[in-house]
């Protein structure tokens, strides 16, 4: 199998969900397996199931939240080419623009 990770930007976020929470008792791989699994390859890890739509919607505010906390903290970048990450909407670009960027458009306003 392909490696995402020598695909992708060294910054990928990739969370494991271990579906089908709600058949316990066909288990094949435990908490503790999936977990290891995880951790060892540097992995987030949920267990959902899409049959009750438990942690379905968690899976993916997790990596949002990750990419966010990536992009504050300056390790992703969104506006360097092959960053990974687009914004959808224009307007959304001066939702993440660095603390005092907002006041410095303003004073170079005209209006």
């Amino acid at each position: 199998h392909l490696n995402a990770r020598t695909l992708a930007s060294p910054n990928i976020v990739i969370i494991l969900c271990g579906n089908k929470k709600d058949l316990d008792a066909d288990r094949e791989v435990t908490f503790l397996e999936a977990s290891r699994f995880a951790q060892e390859n540097e992995l987030m890890f949920l267990e959902t199931s899409a049959l009750t739509g438990e942690n379905v919607e968690e899976g993916f505010l997790k990596c949002a939240r990750t990419i966010l906390n990536k992009i504050d903290s300056g390790e992703l970048d969104p506006e360097r080419m092959g960053s990974g990450i687009q914004y959808g909407d224009a307007s959304l670009r001066q939702l993440r623009q660095p603390r005092g960027a907002a006041t410095q458009n303003k004073q170079q306003c005209n209006c």
